[in-house]
């Protein structure tokens, strides 16, 4: 569940979710969760996870342990460092990779977002990377997300007004999405040290 969005305009990438968890019928929202952000910094990037709430445990345990295979610079690098990766996730952290489905390629079933200084990238089951030039959502809110930010990116100035759009629409329609959001924004600077500089922000509506 959850809805998680990434934004550039003008000179900031912006990224932004919900907080709330839920587990079958069981809400688990930002009053009651200690650990309700959904986005994490890893070095100089900002990286949502949508899906199964291990995953989040799994990346903060990825970053701590092999922290030289985590490299988000660009589509390549992405790549690479998901490569690394999965034989780690195999090992060590007992991934199901459906050896018997049908799937062209043995899927690390990991979906996740990446805002850094670069750009704004996402990432799929079989370790596709994109990088988007104005907007992109996951989650179960992304449809309803996807749609808002679609109406207001070319009439809002800032990426943060944008995000904040799209987060209240998966929060409004979608039943595995709630308030309060977080967001933090980082400059866009491609040529420059990657050296994360963000804002934090938690809000209500």
């Amino acid at each position: 569940m959850s809805t998680i969005v990434i934004v550039r305009k003008g000179d900031r990438a912006v990224m932004a979710a919900d907080s709330l968890s839920t587990y079958g019928s069981l809400k688990f929202g930002h009053d009651y969760h200690a650990q309700s952000d959904k986005i994490q910094k890893i070095g100089a990037n900002f990286v949502g996870i949508a899906g199964a709430a291990v995953h989040a445990s799994v990346l903060a345990s990825l970053a701590r342990k092999h922290p030289k295979s985590l490299i988000f610079d660009n589509e390549a690098t992405i790549f690479d460092s998901l490569l690394k990766i999965h034989p780690i996730l195999k090992k060590e952290f007992f991934l199901n990779a459906d050896p018997e489905g049908d799937d062209p390629y043995e899927a690390s079933r990991i979906s996740f977002v990446i805002a850094n200084a670069s750009g704004i990238f996402g990432v799929g089951w079989w370790r596709t990377v994109s990088e988007y030039r104005r907007f992109w959502a996951i989650g179960s809110g992304s449809d309803y997300a996807l749609g808002a930010m679609f109406a207001v990116y070319d009439r809002l100035e800032t990426p943060e007004e944008i995000a904040r759009v799209g987060v209240a629409a998966g929060a409004e329609f979608d039943n595995g999405s709630g308030m309060p959001m977080t967001l933090y924004s980082v400059d866009l600077n491609p040529s420059a040290p990657k050296k994360a500089r963000g804002k934090r922000g938690t809000e209500r509506s």
